[in-house]
């Protein structure tokens, strides 16, 4: 099958950047270590849910939406794309953010990709943690579709089989990059939260019978449920894309134990891992999803898991935008300097 035969928007900047990290290989003395540059598909500072994004939204043109809706946790960094995205195609967009964490910080509730958010001109509303989220978000919409308006729903994270496409795609374009530069990879690994990244990855390897092993690090649900929901979604993307059947579950692997005290908290590894990458490498993590998919890779070189002579690549899914809100997860006491 072709991914052409389902509509898109063609806004992300693809294919993104494939990089060797040499001095975070160097340092962690086992794989090699490259990184697929997800943070650089961009839309308003770039991230994993524009790839999702161009299939959804060219869903939404076609169904003819005045207004999409979507919902994630305060600092999303789907929210803050699917803003920019409907402000790009100038549709209305109205996000519901669930307070997962509790913080009352005001940085985490109005800076980062909230303020992003509004800048596109997305409307907000913030909602109390532990609600059944879509539930939520399709009674909201009900209420505004009575006034006339024509909202098409996205899910959380843009996690359905449409969005799934977008890694689908991804996976693809990995394996295109690979074969062109000669590299032989061993693994990939990433953060996986709503299923929709890994789900697609998964789809669209298992596609092309492409023998790369695919580690997601959970930031969010424990293993069992996190499997169980990303396989259902990549079983019902690939029957969506013509080829049901070739996804197993023994295929769908992931390991959680670096979510920490829960989603959007951020934990030390994943503070050390943001220092490691902004500070080796120049690039930036946020510490929801990429720091603790790092901190999940850093973690388990160190344990031995993935070895000297493998080559590994990481899936940065982007947000660092959710720096800014975080901040006070951060001491910088140590790096003022007395005036010379």
């Amino acid at each position: 099958m072709y991914l052409a035969d389902f509509p898109r928007r063609f806004i992300a900047h693809l294919p993104t950047p494939l990089e060797r990290l040499d001095r975070l290989t160097q340092e962690l003395g086992g794989p090699e270590i490259w990184i697929k540059r997800d943070d650089c598909t961009g839309l308003s500072t770039g991230g994993n849910k524009t790839r999702k994004l161009e299939f959804l939204m060219a869903e939404a043109e076609i169904q003819g939406a005045d207004m999409v809706m979507t919902q994630g946790a305060t600092q999303s960094n789907h929210a803050r794309q699917t803003a920019a995205f409907a402000a790009k195609m100038g549709m209305g967009c109205h996000i519901l953010l669930e307070d997962r964490t509790g913080s009352n910080d005001h940085n985490y509730n109005s800076n980062g990709n909230v303020l992003l958010d509004h800048l596109h001109g997305a409307t907000t509303q913030k909602c109390a943690g532990g609600l059944d989220m879509n539930a939520e978000m399709e009674r909201v919409a009900d209420e505004v579709r009575a006034t006339g308006k024509k909202v098409y729903t996205i899910p959380g994270g843009g996690s359905n089989t449409t969005g799934a496409l977008g890694y689908v795609n991804c996976a693809f374009e990995m394996l295109g990059q690979f074969n062109d530069r000669g590299l032989a990879v061993d693994h990939i690994v990433h953060a996986t939260g709503s299923a929709g990244t890994q789900a697609g990855l998964i789809a669209g390897l298992r596609s092309t019978n492409a023998r790369v092993g695919l580690l997601g690090i959970g930031v969010r649900a424990p293993k069992q449920k996190q499997e169980d929901n990303v396989f259902a979604l990549a079983a019902a993307t690939a029957e969506k894309m013509g080829c049901a059947g070739v996804v197993a579950r023994k295929d769908v692997v992931a390991n959680t134990d670096y979510v920490g005290e829960g989603y959007g908290i951020a934990t030390p590894g994943g503070i050390e891992a943001i220092r490691m990458f902004a500070e080796l490498e120049s690039i930036l993590l946020d510490p929801v999803y990429s720091a603790k998919g790092a901190a999940g890779l850093i973690d388990l070189i160190r344990k031995g898991h993935f070895k000297k002579g493998e080559r590994v690549v990481f899936l940065h899914t982007g947000g660092s935008v959710a720096l800014f809100g975080y901040d006070v997860a951060f001491d910088h006491a140590d790096r003022w300097s007395a005036a010379a």
